[in-house]
């Protein structure tokens, strides 16, 4: 929440969605026992979409009655809004440009910039209606039926025009860890792919978001995570949205846990990953406490020296649960020599053992990057982000065997 002199700001969550409401100060109700929110007579600010990743800009004066967010999603491109907390209204300060998309792009034409869409968004404070991209691109969110039963949000996002049903190549998106969602904001990255057909999926599987979703992938459940980014992956191909041949999978840190976890289990179901800075070889990590964060990641993961919690840790190990002679997808493993939250031995020997048990033909496909200066986050600088997502894009699409241009 945050406090102010006239209004209190509610920041929540409902069905995965963020949401923020202002409520007048003081409030004149019986506080003496407990209300429901709209006992409060709150205003929920109006927002664009569902699909929202929604962040709270700088709100450090306690008199002001404007408040300010960043809105944006992957179809609308980062927004600053203020929100009149009195007049209930809201004004449109800025909208981040689109340079230099390909004037084909899904086979639509594209301005140079999102000038008339935000000419077209000043209309709002009547209309109520927002413009955004999805003239170009397609964005939906599904519940995807896990294992047990349980929906698992999945967003998925392409390019009308370049979409091919059943023939598209696309990248699954997880992460599943310390109760943190997948970040679907606004990436201009994503148009190189997107005009090339691509789909691009992000997968909010149990271990991420709020607490109760956080602790359903945690410890003994961890497990959960796993088997709903396969499910995930399942229901891309499944529903056409991507060639079964074409499905390849993007994991960070803990994220490269859970596809690394979800190659051993189904070697078929990716035909590519990228594993960044992976948690691989989390047996061993966490049985040693003298590593940084080994401890507070018994609350994560759990408890290796307990019988039954490192029963469950190695079952799902990706370094301790790759098979001989097995048929692995080409993967690109990135590790950090200075990283000091997952050490650059635990890439080193995932890649090492993978090349020595794995059959000989898939080993060469396996490969090992490592940047000698850089830590858990990489160098830094925009350009430097921009060579390492160029590197990892490329890698893609050979190992797919698409060519630079198109897909087909």
């Amino acid at each position: 929440m945050d406090i102010f002199h006239d209004n209190l700001v509610l920041f929540l969550r409902k069905n995965g969605t963020p949401l923020f409401c202002s409520i007048s100060m003081p409030i004149d109700v019986d506080v003496q026992e407990p209300k429901e929110l709209d006992d409060l007579n709150p205003w929920f600010f109006p927002i664009p979409s569902e699909l929202c990743s929604i962040v709270a800009g700088s709100n450090n004066d306690f008199m002001s009655s404007t408040y300010q967010l960043v809105i944006s999603s992957p179809v609308i491109p980062d927004l600053t809004v203020d929100y009149d907390l009195r007049k209930k209204t809201f004004t449109i300060l800025h909208q981040e440009e689109v340079t230099t998309i390909s004037a084909n792009l899904g086979g639509l034409g594209f301005q140079s910039n999102v000038s008339s869409i935000q000419q077209n968004m000043q209309l709002v404070k009547t209309s109520q209606n927002w413009s955004d991209l999805s003239k170009l691109f397609s964005c939906e969110r599904v519940e995807v039926i896990s294992h047990d039963g349980v929906s698992i949000p999945l967003v998925i996002l392409y390019s009308w025009g370049a979409h091919c049903h059943g023939e598209s190549p696309g990248i699954l998106y997880g992460y599943g860890a310390y109760g943190e969602d997948l970040d679907k904001s606004w990436c201009s990255e994503r148009l190189s792919l997107l005009s090339r057909g691509w789909v691009l999926a992000f997968a909010d599987v149990r271990g991420g978001g709020d607490l109760s979703w956080h602790m359903a992938g945690t410890k003994a459940n961890k497990m959960h995570s796993i088997q709903d980014f396969a499910a995930c992956g399942r229901h891309l191909i499944k529903q056409g949205f991507v060639h079964q041949n074409r499905l390849c999978a993007i994991g960070c840190s803990a994220g490269g846990l859970l596809v690394g976890a979800v190659i051993n289990m189904l070697p078929d179901l990716f035909s590519a990953a990228v594993l960044k800075v992976p948690f691989l070889d989390i047996c061993n990590t966490m049985l040693d406490p003298t590593l940084p964060l080994t401890v507070l990641d018994y609350e994560e993961f759990g408890d290796p020296n307990s019988p039954d919690e490192f029963e469950a840790i190695s079952s799902y190990s990706p370094y301790d649960n790759l098979a001989p002679d097995v048929c692995y997808p080409p993967v690109l493993v990135t590790a950090s020599f200075n990283d000091t939250r997952v050490g650059v031995w635990e890439a080193a020997k995932w890649v090492a053992k993978v090349r020595d048990v794995a059959c000989p033909s898939c080993s060469q496909s396996v490969i090992l990057k490592t940047n000698m200066q850089s830590g858990h986050f990489g160098e830094g600088g925009r350009f430097t982000h921009c060579d390492e997502t160029a590197f990892e894009y490329a890698f893609l699409m050979k190992a797919l065997g698409l060519d630079d241009v198109a897909m087909m």
